[in-house]
């Protein structure tokens, strides 16, 4: 499957999301962050309640 529209993007993650991130990735054999990641971002665009996700009840930081 070709490309599409792709756009190289650089984030910063904090190293437990990357550790959960590459559990995803063995677990469900995807080939590297930047799909699960494409996975997370079609499902919250598609099917989740983005005021469920955004509102700020739901905007925690675990580090704080």
């Amino acid at each position: 499957m070709p490309d599409k529209d792709k756009i190289e993007l650089t984030h910063s993650l904090e190293s437990d999301q990357l550790d959960w991130l590459s559990e995803i990735i063995q677990e469900y054999d995807l080939p590297d962050e930047s799909k699960a990641i494409r996975i997370l971002l079609d499902y919250a665009i598609e099917d989740a309640d983005k005021d469920a996700i955004f509102s700020p009840d739901n905007m925690r930081c675990r580090r704080c």
